[in-house]
């Protein structure tokens, strides 16, 4: 039985496959059409779906599409006529949009696809309940599902037993504690829909100032969790801004302009949501135990990549254990979808699989040496090819050379986050790279933290964490005999000041408040990452290394070599490895922006 599920025309389209149960492919748009959070009808994403299986259209027994346009509409409907004649610009701009093609699912997939058999709609909540649940390794669970809106639902719980899933539990739109962060989010000049992982990076660099403002006027949150806000302060529900003027007024003015200078202002706003978020976060997971006795939670979800409420929920207690969908976001959908079909649709018997039955995440396209070597060739690009025990060993000392590496290799990642296999590495006992890989790499703002990447049986040495976390979507500490304790004049900084203090013996993955959002490696799911870092921790007592996506600020994770190589030579990046094959800059020929690299492997 073969499944395509597809999620679509909001945020982050994705395509997935699977047969007879099994994840065989997923991947985002944006991967293939280079726009970043790609939300066009994802063709290529199918494509390489089709692919990866070498199936064509006319061998898919069912297709599932991740929500239900009618009621999301009758939703938008709803809320314009409630608020008439206040956001009439705002329908009148989104209204072709739904005329064209938001309406016409069916049709769509017919059209682009030449599919004519049967469409199975999940609504939005239950795709993402579905993708908690369905991957995690529990027979029996609870969980929660938290975003910006769905159809009507912003949050959801309920327990998932064997291939059953029920949600017990909504909150509705316009109360959304997604859209309440993404309002933060464009108050304090970032992208709504992809900024919001900036603002939690910023936070730990602000104090505590407007928690009481928020609470006493933005949200009312109950002692279960459930919570309500005053949309006199927002303007999303009928607008085309986050937030009114009555928002500026209650936080001293109007929103920062994008790529202006950050204040402190912003930093103690981003500080105080976040720490509201979390708060209102555990009251939900304490209803939720208290309500269904699950020992485990799992969750999904855009609030769900906000790995530093993770990381406080997990150490918590409420629950014996959680378990995350990488690909949380909409792009998660697709996923979800399919997996409804499968289980609840067509009433399939589940298994439970240890660690997961996710693979890693490991789900996109991959290339092989000779498909690399050709290409190398075909463009006259100077390589080394090496045995992996020597490409290990030599990637290692280039490390110790605080060179920073693209890592390209295997299956590419389904979700927002690099695991090992389109990263960028970096040696993480280093005190310059992270401001390298910020201002010379990724070209991005100094204050981002990156992620360590740390063998999973040597997680303890390093951070307080008792259990693996293998997608970068918890946050944990930093040890205390690892730290360097501040001293009372470095105590005394503010803000961005903060950034350049060694903190622990791995400072290139030390946020400023001692946490780092860690990825756990293990053989199992990544043998080749995990030989690498193995190989580093033997020749230095360190099995932490820096990993970064491999991208530039604005463009999504290559995917391809060719892309790869031109992340690489558009950088400072030292070198790259693609598969087997090791790349110095300093070899490499004048590179133009003009080139066309010739390269039969991209995914048209």
């Amino acid at each position: 039985m073969k499944i395509l599920g597809i999620s679509c025309f909001y945020h982050d389209s994705a395509a997935c496959l699977i047969i007879d149960g099994k994840i065989m492919a997923a991947a985002q748009e944006e991967r293939f059409t280079r726009k970043k959070h790609d939300a066009s009808f994802p063709k290529k994403a199918i494509k390489y779906c089709l692919k990866e299986a070498n199936l064509k259209t006319e061998d898919l027994d069912l297709v599932a599409f991740y929500d239900k346009p009618f009621l999301k509409f009758e939703r938008i409907l709803e809320t314009y006529f409630k608020y008439a004649p206040k956001g009439f610009a705002s329908f009148i701009k989104a209204l072709p949009a739904w005329l064209k093609e938001k309406l016409w699912i069916p049709q769509i997939i017919e059209k682009e696809l030449g599919y004519k058999g049967k469409i199975v709609f999940s609504q939005h909540h239950q795709s993402h309940a579905v993708s908690a649940f369905y991957p995690s390794p529990f027979k029996e669970a609870a969980f929660l599902t938290v975003d910006g809106v769905g159809e009507w639902a912003t949050t959801s719980f309920g327990i998932g037993r064997g291939n059953k899933l029920e949600i017990d539990s909504e909150i509705h739109f316009p109360d959304s504690l997604g859209l309440l962060y993404s309002a933060f989010t464009y108050y304090t000049g970032f992208k709504v829909n992809s900024g919001e992982y900036k603002i939690m990076g910023l936070a730990p660099y602000g104090e505590v100032k407007y928690k009481d403002l928020i609470y006493q006027h933005l949200i009312k949150v109950k002692e279960d969790g459930s919570f309500k806000l005053n949309m006199d302060y927002f303007n999303y529900h009928v607008g085309l801004t986050m937030t009114s003027k009555k928002f500026d007024k209650l936080f001293g003015g109007p929103p920062r302009q994008p790529e202006s200078e950050l204040t402190q202002r912003e930093m103690d706003l981003t500080r105080s949501v976040q720490e509201v978020i979390e708060e209102v976060i555990i009251k939900i997971a304490r209803h939720i135990k208290k309500k269904t006795g699950q020992k485990y939670l799992c969750l999904a979800g855009g609030v769900a990549l906000n790995c530093v409420a993770n990381g406080k929920l997990l150490r918590e207690g409420i629950f014996e254990d959680i378990w995350i969908q990488p690909a949380s976001g909409d792009a998660g959908g697709a996923l979800g979808a399919a997996l409804f079909a499968w289980y609840q649709y067509l009433d399939q018997d589940r298994q439970a699989r240890q660690p997961d039955s996710q693979s890693g995440s490991y789900l996109g396209p991959s290339f092989n040496d000779q498909e690399i070597e050709d290409f190398l060739r075909k463009n006259n690009l100077p390589y080394q090819k090496l045995e992996d025990y020597q490409l290990y060993n030599r990637v290692t000392d280039l490390m110790l050379e605080e060179k920073v590496i693209g890592w390209f290799q295997g299956r590419m990642e389904y979700g927002p986050r690099a695991l090992g296999n389109r990263s960028i590495i970096g040696d993480a006992r280093s005190e310059k790279m992270q401001k390298k890989m910020n201002l010379k790499i990724k070209f991005r703002e100094s204050f981002r933290p990156f992620a360590p990447s740390v063998m999973e049986d040597k997680v303890g040495e390093f951070f307080e964490i008792d259990r693996p976390s293998p997608y970068m979507l918890l946050v944990a500490d930093v040890r205390e005999d690892k730290r360097r304790w501040m001293t009372e004049e470095e105590k005394k900084l503010w803000g961005i000041k903060k950034l350049n203090v060694v903190r622990s013996k791995i400072p290139a993955i030390t946020h400023i408040d001692y946490s780092a959002r860690l990825q756990t490696v293990s053989r199992q799911a990544n043998p080749r990452y995990y030989s690498l870092i193995e190989r580093f921790y033997e020749k230095t007592g360190c099995p932490v290394i820096v990993n970064t996506s491999f991208n530039v600020r604005g463009e999504p994770i290559v995917c391809t070599p060719k892309e790869a190589y031109t992340c690489f030579m558009r950088t400072e990046m030292d070198c790259l490895v693609l598969g087997n094959y090791l790349l110095i800059k300093d070899n490499q020929p004048e590179f133009r922006e003009d080139e066309d690299w010739r390269s039969k492997y991209e995914l048209d």
